[in-house]
C-alpha cells in the first residue's frame, strides 16, 4: 500500500482468496465519471457493466472529508449491489458480481468544498483553493461476489499558485469545471494552477488506480488483459460526466 492511502476495512479478509475462481467474474463499475472509466481503461480494466449510484450525496453535519469520501464509496457500491440482487436471482443470496465505487472529495482541513454546478460556486471554490494547499480524499469501495465488502482511503495533497481574477475568469469560461469536485479539474486547462502534489495523481482525477489493482488482485479479479463486455450496457440514460 502507498503511503496516502489507509486501509480502513477488509472484512474476512483471510477467506478472500477463496474467491478466486477459473471463471471470469464480472466487474460492474458504480459511477457516473467517466474520468472513472477512462482512468480504468489505463490499466486495462473495461468493467462489464457501468451502473450510476442513485443515492443521496449529501454530507452529514460535522462529517470529515476522509469519512464522506469514504461513506460515499460504500454505500454507491451497496446501493448497487442490492439492485443487482433484486433484478437477478442468485443460489448464494449475494449479487454474483465484483462492484466497484469511487468518490471524490476536495476539502480544505476539514471544510468540504461542492462539486461545482454553478459558475458562481466554482468562483468560491478558486478563489478559496487559490495559493494555498489542500486534500483531495479518495473513496473507494469493492463488493464482493460474497458479501464481503473491501474499502480504502487515499489522499493526495495539491498546492494552487495564487490565482488572479483572469485566470478564474478564464477557467470559468472554459467550462471544465462543472461538475467536478472543488471546481477543477487537474488534467483540464486548471493544471497549470498546480505548483506540485502529493500522493497518487490518478487519486486526484477520480480513482487511485493502485489502490483499485490492488485491491482487485487480493479479492482475485484478475484484470490483466480482461476486456469485460466493453461497457456493453449503461444502467442509466443519466448523462455521464465529472468526477462524483
Amino acid at each position: 500500500m502507498n503511503a496516502s492511502a489507509s486501509l480502513l476495512t477488509f472484512r474476512n479478509a483471510d477467506r478472500v482468496s477463496k474467491l478466486r475462481q477459473d471463471k471470469q467474474t464480472p466487474l460492474v463499475l458504480a459511477s457516473a465519471s467517466p474520468r472513472r472509466l477512462g482512468l480504468l481503461a489505463q490499466i486495462k480494466i473495461f468493467p462489464d457493466e457501468v451502473i450510476p449510484a442513485d443515492i443521496d450525496e449529501s454530507p452529514r453535519q460535522y462529517e470529515s472529508p476522509a469519512h464522506y469520501a469514504l461513506r460515499m464509496a460504500v454505500e454507491k457500491a451497496e446501493y448497487i449491489a442490492e439492485g443487482l440482487l433484486k433484478k437477478h436471482t442468485y443460489p448464494t443470496g449475494h449479487a454474483d458480481a465484483f462492484v466497484l465505487a469511487g468518490d471524490t472529495v476536495v476539502a480544505t482541513a476539514r471544510r468540504i468544498l461542492p462539486k461545482a454546478e454553478t459558475a458562481q460556486q466554482a468562483r468560491d471554490c478558486l478563489a478559496i483553493l487559490s495559493g494555498r494547499r489542500h486534500l483531495v480524499y479518495g473513496g473507494v469501495a469493492l463488493h464482493l461476489p460474497s458479501g464481503q465488502l473491501c474499502q480504502r482511503i487515499v489522499k493526495s495533497r495539491v498546492s494552487f499558485c495564487r490565482l488572479s481574477a483572469r485566470d478564474i475568469d478564464q477557467y470559468i469560461d472554459s467550462g471544465d469545471w462543472q461538475g467536478k469536485a472543488g471546481g477543477y479539474a487537474i488534467q483540464g486547462p486548471a493544471a497549470r494552477f498546480v505548483r506540485d502534489i502529493s500522493g497518487s495523481y490518478s487519486n486526484i482525477v477520480g480513482l487511485s488506480l493502485y489502490d483499485v489493482s490492488a485491491m482487485l488482485n487480493a479479492a482475485g479479479w484478475y484484470h490483466i488483459g480482461h476486456h469485460g463486455g466493453k461497457n456493453r450496457k449503461l444502467g442509466s440514460r443519466k448523462q455521464l460526466k465529472g468526477r462524483s
